[in-house]
């Protein structure tokens, strides 16, 4: 976890540069609602992973304590190499699982959703993969990888895949051959129906030839970007449980006992039989193909951009700060960055209702300041209230700001 904290400063350094060299090429793959989206479903997966990453670690811990095989040495160079291509090789079969399957499609299609392709996509991860993932890295600690290896070829893992997630840059001979690359991980980010369910590999793309799972990535048939059931909604609580609610749906509208249990293990996009017959899903024509978008003015926009970065901050304080923080300072911190963000994309959708509960969210500052000390998710200082009152006061001249923009326009 410590090297993906030191490594979230340059990621957003990076992104930084790709925006520019996006803008000064004219080619504009990114879109501020889509980056937020994205980045916002990356903190939320932050912040969630700080609750439910020991469901992973004491796993394993327990498995290398039980079941290892073998107790190989954490000082050993080979022992690295070794662990760091079986983590990827587990990785495929989880990532390619995570296609295949309803259960954990549920979990992964968020990192799918976008219908852009630049580094920000990188950062828009799950945030209930942690539920059953840790199950297809067991076979490494059954081998006595150690954890201290396990946790940081897995960092390593994650740091590698962030390169790979932009359009800026072409086929790179050889490397294809061997290595998951920006082209070849395009192809794997594509809804047509050439590339659909191609390319799983983290790290190395030998995994993809050795199973028949690799596409390349072709000039005449241009990569289109998203999922076949668009998420069509900026909010990243919604983006996490889209998939999970049309499961349960159909589970709970067929007659079928046996389908109400196997809809969950089925392949992706199975239905029972008499559900599929009655409530038929249409896919979009991806002839007729086009992106997801809703009118925002330039105000709103950047009043929510400008709040998303105090999210930003406050997730990177927790992650930080999260293994001197109880439970319940935790549970709090995530809390408030998720009803946060919630809000955010409602903002950003231009509901009816947004600025109503973008006052609420302001208003919910004052119990704010009582609550996070009581639970220790910082300490009680007159500085808290000065500054949560200062930034509530700020945000609600800006809000006034852009209700005052949008009674103009409307008139």
């Amino acid at each position: 976890m410590d090297f993906i904290l030191y490594a979230v400063p340059f990621f957003f350094v990076l992104i930084a540069a790709e925006l520019l060299a996006d803008r000064w090429r004219g080619t504009r793959h990114y879109r501020l609602a889509d980056s937020v989206n994205s980045l916002s479903a990356g903190v939320l997966s932050t912040t969630t992973g700080l609750l439910g990453k020991g469901v992973g670690l004491l796993t394993y811990a327990f498995a290398l304590e039980h079941l290892a095989l073998l107790r190989l040495p954490a000082d050993s160079l080979w022992v690295w190499v070794l662990a760091f291509v079986f983590y990827d090789f587990c990785y495929y079969w989880l990532h390619r699982l995570g296609h295949e399957r309803n259960i954990l499609w549920a979990a992964h299609s968020v990192h799918h959703q976008s219908e852009e392709y630049n580094l920000s996509t990188t950062l828009r991860q799950t945030s209930t993969g942690f539920v059953l993932g840790w199950i297809f890295y067991l076979p490494m600690a059954v081998l006595g990888v150690p954890l201290l290896v396990f946790v940081s070829v897995a960092a390593m893992n994650l740091l590698y895949q962030f390169w790979v997630h932009t359009r800026h840059i072409p086929k790179l001979g050889w490397f294809e051959w061997f290595f998951v690359t920006p082209s070849n991980h395009r192809a794997h980010h594509a809804q047509n129906a050439l590339y659909m369910d191609r390319n799983y590999g983290g790290v190395f793309i030998l995994w993809d030839r050795l199973f028949g799972t690799f596409q390349e990535e072709d000039d005449n048939e241009p990569v289109i970007f998203g999922v076949t059931t668009p998420l069509a909604s900026w909010n990243p609580l919604w983006a996490n449980v889209q998939f999970y609610v049309q499961l349960w749906d159909d589970a709970r509208r067929t007659e079928s006992l046996w389908d109400k249990l196997r809809i969950w293990f089925m392949r992706t996009g199975w239905r029972p039989a008499d559900v599929a017959a009655k409530y038929p899903l249409t896919k979009p024509d991806l002839s007729r193909f086009r992106k997801y978008e809703v009118p925002l003015d330039s105000r709103r926009q950047w009043y929510v951009a400008l709040q998303f970065c105090v999210y930003i901050a406050l997730g990177s304080d927790l992650m930080g700060r999260a293994q001197h923080l109880s439970t319940a300072a935790l549970l709090l911190g995530w809390g408030v960055v998720a009803w946060g963000l919630f809000v955010l994309g409602v903002m950003l959708e231009n509901r009816p209702w947004a600025l109503r509960v973008e006052l609420l969210r302001l208003g919910s500052n004052v119990p704010l300041v009582w609550l996070a000390p009581l639970l220790g998710l910082w300490p009680a200082s007159p500085l808290a209230w000065a500054g949560l009152l200062g930034y509530s006061l700020l945000s609600g001249i800006g809000l006034y700001g852009c209700r005052q923009r949008v009674t103009r326009l409307a008139s």
